[in-house]
C-alpha cells in the first residue's frame, strides 16, 4: 500500500566511527545532561552558589537518573526480570534465552522522577544545605530541557511508537519491518516538553516565583505529566500492558505527581524562602 502523505523513517543505530559506533540514544542523553550541567551553571551562578556544589548536583543527578529510571521500567512494565533475568536489571546486557550485550534498554521516566526526588533529598541535606524544594524549585527546569532530547532518542530508536494513524499521515517505522503510518508519539511529547521547558524558564527568570518554595516544582508536576498522560492516548501499549485498558501505566501512574504537583503550587504561596 501506498502513503504519499507519510514520512519513512529509517536510521541507522549510530555514528560509526569505524572502531566505537556511538549510539544516537546515547548521544541524547549525553546532550540532555550536557545541556543541563550548563543550565545549572547559570542558575547557580545568578543564586551565588559555588562550583564545587553544582558539581556535586551533576554527579546525583547522573546516576539517580540512570538507576531510577531503569529501576522503574522493571517494577512498573518488566517485574519478570527480577527473577528471571535480574543481572539484565542493571546491566547493559541479557543473558535469557542466552547471553548478548544489549546496551541499556528500558527506560522509564516516571521510576527517574521518585529516585531524582530523593537524590535531591539528601544532596540537600549533605551539600546543599538549603530547603529540598529549593535545589528541586531548579533542577526540574534541567530535567524538562533533557526530556526533549531522551525522546528524540526514543524516536530515533523506533521506539515508544505511536499507535497507527489509518490513514496516509504519520511516520512509518522501517526498522520495525512496517510499512503503514505511526504517530510520532515521541515528537509530539518531545514538542510538549519544549513548552514545559520555557514555562519554567520564564517563572524562574522572569518572575519572582522562584522565591516561593514548591511553586516551580509543583508547576513542573503539572505541566510535564499532563503532556505524557495526553500524549498516551496515542502511545502503544508497553511490554506488560494490557491494551485493553481505559488508562494505560504510565497515565495512571502520571495522576499522583499531577495531584502532587497541584498541591505544591497552592501550597508554595505560604512557603517564601529567605536566604539566612
Amino acid at each position: 500500500m501506498h502513503h504519499y502523505l507519510s514520512f519513512v523513517w529509517d536510521p541507522s543505530s549510530g555514528i560509526d566511527l569505524g572502531f566505537y559506533v556511538i549510539r544516537y540514544y546515547s548521544l541524547m542523553f549525553v546532550i540532555a545532561f550536557t545541556l543541563g550541567w550548563f543550565i545549572m551553571k547559570r542558575i547557580f551562578e545568578n543564586e551565588n552558589e559555588s562550583q564545587e556544589k553544582l558539581d556535586s548536583l551533576f554527579i546525583y543527578m547522573v546516576v539517580a537518573t540512570l538507576i531510577g529510571a531503569r529501576l522503574g521500567h522493571v517494577i512498573f512494565y518488566q517485574s519478570e526480570l527480577i527473577t528471571q533475568d535480574p543481572l539484565s536489571v542493571f546491566l547493559p546486557i541479557r543473558t535469557v534465552p542466552e547471553f548478548e550485550f544489549t546496551g541499556f534498554q528500558g527506560l522509564a521516566s516516571h521510576g527517574a522522577a521518585i529516585v531524582i526526588i530523593i537524590a535531591m533529598f539528601i544532596y540537600s541535606k549533605k551539600v546543599l544545605k538549603k530547603p529540598v524544594l529549593w535545589i528541586l524549585d531548579r533542577v526540574v527546569i534541567t530535567v524538562a530541557a533533557g526530556a526533549i532530547f531522551v525522546r528524540i532518542g526514543n524516536f530515533i530508536n523506533s521506539e515508544i511508537i505511536g499507535k497507527a494513524t489509518n490513514s496516509d499521515f504519520g511516520v512509518i517505522f522501517k526498522q520495525l519491518g512496517e510499512d503503514f503510518p505511526r504517530h510520532p508519539a515521541q515528537l509530539y511529547e518531545s514538542a510538549g516538553y519544549v513548552f514545559v521547558f520555557l514555562i519554567l524558564w520564564y517563572f524562574y527568570w522572569k518572575t519572582d516565583k522562584r522565591k516561593h518554595l514548591g511553586f516551580l516544582f509543583g508547576m513542573f508536576l503539572i505541566l510535564l505529566w499532563t503532556v505524557r498522560f495526553f500524549v498516551e492516548f496515542v502511545k502503544e501499549a508497553q511490554v506488560g500492558e494490557r491494551a485493553d485498558w481505559v488508562l494505560n501505566t504510565g497515565q495512571l501512574l502520571s495522576i499522583p505527581f499531577i495531584i502532587i504537583g497541584i498541591f505544591m503550587v497552592l501550597r508554595s504561596s505560604k512557603k517564601q524562602y529567605t536566604p539566612s
